[in-house]
């Protein structure tokens, strides 16, 4: 890391996923950054209302100004006013965890959920919103990477890397680019991309990507996410039609947002300076 920004951000980005918080130490040796350099960040950002220390001597943590300004950001960007009410009508119709993706120049990030499972088996990972969503492992990714050419996921997933780093990864991950590759047209040619025992072990979901009135630009992408033993490829190829007509609300919805509208205008512009 060279800015003292880019450190900076490193610094929050580590907090946002411990947020019981973390001592110095730790934040410096997950940074890779030195312990003084470490304090004083913290120091300047406590001082600023972004990171408070839990007790005197003891750990750091985000405050809620962060988050607030996050959520104040999709409120007034329309993204949770036109898209919750069809997620939360999608997870009751499935009876499953239903999440949105939004596309962000080069990433993928959850940005919305509905739980429709009200009883028994479910899954429910509850801390996935603001996450940069895995595009190999992820049926939301592979829903994605399968609405451009070949040559561009593999460039996406290149960056981000084929195999994600982390204990829960199901077994099921595409572990070679021929296999991830062949699950792309597998996605193209049925209609939806599926991952089960993918992301997660014994959890399976389905994706298809949300395009402006659906036209070329994809702004995001929608899954329904449940265990695989209730999540099965038939079960998908029955909900099929329901996902299909939620991303085509969504994408019709989305000329109404803020956030959308000045998406799709970089995209067409990336369009006309690529012709």
């Amino acid at each position: 890391m060279s800015s003292v920004l880019e450190k900076s951000l490193a610094i929050v980005e580590l907090l946002v996923e411990h947020p019981v918080g973390l001592p110095v130490t730790t934040i410096a040796a997950m940074t890779h950054q030195p312990a003084s350099g470490v304090h004083r960040t913290l120091q300047e950002l406590t001082r600023l209302g972004f990171v408070r220390q839990v007790h005197a001597g003891g750990d750091y943590a985000l405050t809620i100004k962060l988050p607030a300004m996050g959520l104040g950001f999709m409120g007034r960007a329309g993204i949770t006013d036109v898209s919750q009410p069809v997620l939360d009508q999608l997870a009751a119709d499935s009876g499953e965890l239903v999440r949105l993706s939004v596309v962000d120049d080069t990433r993928l990030i959850w940005v919305a959920v509905a739980q429709g499972a009200t009883r028994g088996l479910r899954y429910d990972p509850g801390q996935e919103q603001g996450v940069i969503v895995h595009l190999a492992s992820t049926a939301g990714g592979m829903a994605w990477l399968s609405s451009m050419s070949d040559e561009e996921a593999l460039a996406l997933v290149s960056a981000q890397g084929l195999v994600r780093v982390s204990d829960n990864t199901g077994p099921n991950a595409p572990g070679s680019i021929t296999l991830l590759l062949e699950r792309l047209a597998q996605a193209r040619a049925r209609g939806y991309a599926m991952a089960v025992d993918g992301y997660i072990a014994g959890m399976a979901a389905m994706a298809v990507p949300v395009r402006y009135h659906d036209g070329p630009q994809v702004l995001g992408c929608l899954s329904i996410a449940g265990p695989a033993v209730r999540m099965t490829p038939a079960r998908m190829q029955e909900l099929s039609p329901a996902l299909h007509a939620a991303a085509q609300e969504l994408g019709a919805g989305a000329a109404g947002t803020r956030y959308f509208q000045s998406n799709v205008r970089a995209l067409e512009h990336e369009t006309r300076a690529s012709a």
